[in-house]
């Protein structure tokens, strides 16, 4: 099985994405995390997109700001390519959301939420994936939500 790639456009933005591979440790996925800028590495953005077939089975793509790195990599690749907008200074996010979500038609990027919450569910989405080929990712996964369902009260206290 190949892996998870968890790629950021910076340092800070780990802040974020430690909770994707959080999640991918929960269900003993195997993973790579690598900061790749769009625009300060453009050289190692261009060599892992062209690349990522041979290693990644899925692309979790964090990105703050004008948020290019998503779309970059989904533009050089066909491995799917799921973006998470990194919460900003400036408007909390919604200017890396809008940057993400806007790809023009041809080039997708599933887009996640703003923040941890994106984080986490681009690592679900990506279990989600690679479960449709592996029964026992494939069940685990069916634990996992079993868990969660059961975990919600049915009265507040």
């Amino acid at each position: 099985m190949k892996k998870i790639a968890i790629i950021m456009g910076s340092q800070s933005d780990w802040d974020t994405m430690q909770f994707a591979a959080h999640t991918l440790n929960e269900f003993n996925i195997e993973y790579d995390k690598l900061i790749i800028s769009a625009h300060r590495t453009p050289d190692r953005l261009y060599e892992f997109a062209k690349n990522s077939s041979k290693k990644y089975s899925v692309i979790i793509a964090g990105a703050g700001g004008s948020a290019h790195l998503p779309g970059m990599v989904a533009s050089l690749t066909i491995v799917p390519v799921l973006g998470v907008p990194i919460e900003s200074n400036f408007l909390n996010g919604i200017d890396s959301l809008l940057s993400i979500i806007q790809m023009p038609k041809g080039v997708p990027v599933g887009t996640l939420a703003v923040g941890k919450s994106g984080a986490i569910n681009a690592a679900l989405l990506s279990i989600s994936i690679l479960s449709q080929n592996d029964k026992e990712i494939a069940h685990a996964l069916t634990l996992y939500r079993e868990k969660q369902t059961k975990s919600v009260k049915t009265s507040p206290k």
